[in-house]
């Protein structure tokens, strides 16, 4: 899930431990391998486009996240990446990019039509023609923030080699097309708890569609898992191939 925890800097040094890589990566990995040029939307600690360079990617590769936490991560280690700190509307974008992902899920913290719009009229921008953009939203039917509850507590060993501990907790269910949740960081090593709170769109697939195409991206593929399985009613995700038309 989205954490803006993560602008912490010591909590940024604990996310690919909170998040391993996993089957998404190996999805997303592949098309970076097969385009010239790729911008990766919200990348965090630029695990995907460090990869794909240490594999000897040999195309442009931009990272782009609003947390200067997460970029200091992606910037200890493989050279040759562009790491830019800020979000879509940085810059103005003029057909750059064959590739444009949004991993981890950051689709869903686009909150407002206005926002959703913005983003996707600067991702239309940024592709060259014919470019695409791939990116996951959860599945509203499947109905995945009734599983964050406080019990599951997920641990991880920090840069100390102290055990830190992140619990979730929705707050009111499902609100519209809305869900908002606490996050709590804990440590024997700290004084208090750090906690968070974060909100998350689910969007079904007619809404998303026409979101897209308002904003000139036709949907090319549509998956509801990483393994590219048919999108069905019990899917955990919603992953979009779009198209720059």
């Amino acid at each position: 899930m989205v954490d803006h925890s993560f602008a912490d800097l010591s909590l940024a040094s604990l996310y690919d431990s909170l998040n391993p890589w996993g089957p998404g990566d190996d999805f997303y990995l592949e098309l970076v391998r097969s385009a010239d040029s790729v911008l990766d939307v919200g990348c965090g600690t630029g695990r995907l486009l460090r990869q794909a360079r240490a594999e000897g990617h040999q195309g442009r590769l931009m990272g782009l996240d609003p947390a200067a936490a997460m970029l200091v991560q992606a910037r200890r280690a493989e050279p040759g990446v562009e790491w830019v700190l800020g979000d879509l509307r940085s810059r103005l974008w003029q057909a750059e990019f064959d590739l444009a992902v949004m991993t981890g899920h950051a689709f869903q913290v686009l909150l407002t039509d206005e926002e959703l719009r913005t983003c996707l009229a600067a991702v239309r921008d940024a592709l060259t023609p014919g470019g695409r953009f791939v990116f996951e939203t959860r599945n509203p039917a499947a109905r995945a923030w009734e599983r964050w509850t406080p019990d599951r507590v997920h641990e991880v060993t920090d840069a100390d080699g102290k055990a830190v501990r992140v619990r979730h907790e929705v707050r009111g269910g499902l609100v519209g097309d809305r869900v908002t949740f606490t996050e709590t960081f804990e440590s024997e090593g700290w004084d208090r708890p750090r906690v968070s709170t974060a909100t998350l769109r689910f969007l079904d697939r007619p809404r998303l569609g026409a979101f897209l195409a308002d904003a000139g991206l036709r949907v090319v593929e549509q998956y509801g898992d990483w393994g590219r399985g048919p999108l069905t009613p019990a899917g955990p995700e919603i992953i979009t191939v779009a198209e720059r038309s």
